[in-house]
């Protein structure tokens, strides 16, 4: 079975495959089934939003089962910042170097009992009939003072949980306690139910 995720981001591509494979699907790209999927604008208001936009597109351009996630860094202390624009927090979309160092800057003097944080990943999948299938994940930590690791992207060298930032762990641990593979998991059951 053919599931067509929808991303062009390779590393969220890359731990998506490595999570759906072993389940038993075929996880193509659109390069793979030799179309270029329109890069839809995500103006939801939360991740289940962004998700559910890139899903649906994904599915009607291909018309494959179609699978998206939106996910991001929400810090207590920052009211949930950098939230649903974690991709483009420091005004450029995908600049992580850019993201953390804002971030750090926003976290500034704020002690560590209180830089308490969450990653959130919402998955959607659209069939082509109609239906869809959704799942929530989460990722809970503290954001650490200074980069950490050399695995991971995106906000991973900072995200502490533990006494590890999440780009100091293997991908075996990372997929483990990560939100994607949470949500993930909890997507597993319900794509069993459905197809």
């Amino acid at each position: 079975m053919k599931i067509l995720i929808a991303t062009h981001n390779k590393h969220k591509l890359t731990e998506m495959a490595r999570i759906l494979s072993p389940m038993g699907y075929e996880v193509v790209t659109d390069t793979d089934i030799g179309i270029e999927l329109t890069d839809v604008e995500e103006t939801g208001t939360t991740f289940m939003e962004n998700a559910r936009i890139k899903a649906e597109s994904g599915c009607k351009e291909s018309g494959l089962i179609c699978i998206a996630d939106d996910s991001g860094l929400c810090v207590d202390a920052l009211g949930g910042e950098p939230g649903v624009y974690s991709a483009r927090y420091s005004g450029v979309h995908g600049d992580d170097e850019g993201n953390i160092v804002k971030l750090l800057q926003n976290l500034e003097g704020v002690p560590d009992e209180k830089r308490t944080a969450y990653f959130a990943c919402a998955i959607c999948v659209s069939f082509p009939d109609g239906k869809e299938i959704t799942a929530e994940g989460k990722c809970h930590g503290k954001i650490g003072y200074e980069k950490r690791g050399e695995n991971g992207f995106g906000y991973d060298p900072v995200f502490m949980v533990g006494d590890k930032s999440l780009a100091e762990m293997s991908a075996k641990e990372k997929d483990a306690i990560s939100h994607r593979g949470n949500a993930l998991e909890a997507l597993k059951e319900k794509l069993k139910e459905q197809i």
